[in-house]
């Protein structure tokens, strides 16, 4: 028997299976939308029928778009000699907050996790090899994250570039800004003297 109204118990299912959303959660966010205007509640449900209907994957760089190509593949302002591959669309507004880098990307959409069934077949990486052929950038930096999925992804494409003649280069990573050394793990320590530069 459900717990409440079967609309109200329904929209709190829904909720809940959203990342970082548990029963609770979804509960409050369910009875914070019932206690909204109407207005405002429709304006919730058409934002997210929209975002269903009107966007979809870039058909040069696969980041998520609502025009074909997207904002960043036809940029005039932006270099085409510098390839950035990053695991999911949302790291490029990661990598834009910088305000360093003006070159195009390449969405992975993941990293290769044969325990969980991912593997080169289902990321985009076919396409980047492609783009690569094609478009022949000066360099192509391997953006994936400092896990050990983005790691072995890193090293599978550059593996597969190798002999392309594209310069490829990976982030640095190690201890971030503000962050106090005594509480770095020993693989972050590594990184961070790996990465040392020259003052």
């Amino acid at each position: 028997m459900a717990r409440f109204a079967e609309p109200l118990d329904a929209l709190i299912e829904q909720l809940s299976r959203l990342p970082g959303i548990g029963r609770k959660s979804a509960q409050r966010l369910s009875f914070h939308i019932l206690r909204t205007s109407d207005q405002d509640a429709l304006a919730l449900a058409n934002a997210i029928r929209d975002v269903k209907a009107q966007l979809h994957l870039c058909s040069v760089c696969h980041n998520i778009t609502d025009v074909d190509p997207c904002q960043f593949c036809v940029a005039p302002n932006r270099t085409r000699s510098i390839i950035c591959v990053v695991e999911e669309p949302s790291n490029i507004a990661a990598v834009e907050k910088a305000r360093s880098f003006d070159g195009g990307y390449h969405v992975l959409h993941g990293s290769l996790s044969p325990l969980n069934g991912i593997g080169p077949e289902q990321l985009r990486i076919r396409s980047l090899l492609e783009r690569v052929r094609t478009e022949a950038p000066e360099e192509v930096i391997l953006a994936t994250n400092p896990t050990v999925e983005g790691e072995a992804t890193a090293t599978y494409l550059a593996q597969q570039l190798r002999g392309t003649g594209v310069r490829i280069t990976r982030i640095a990573t190690g201890v971030p800004a503000g962050a106090d050394i005594e509480y770095a793990d020993e693989v972050t320590m590594s990184r961070a003297m790996e990465g040392r530069r020259e003052l």
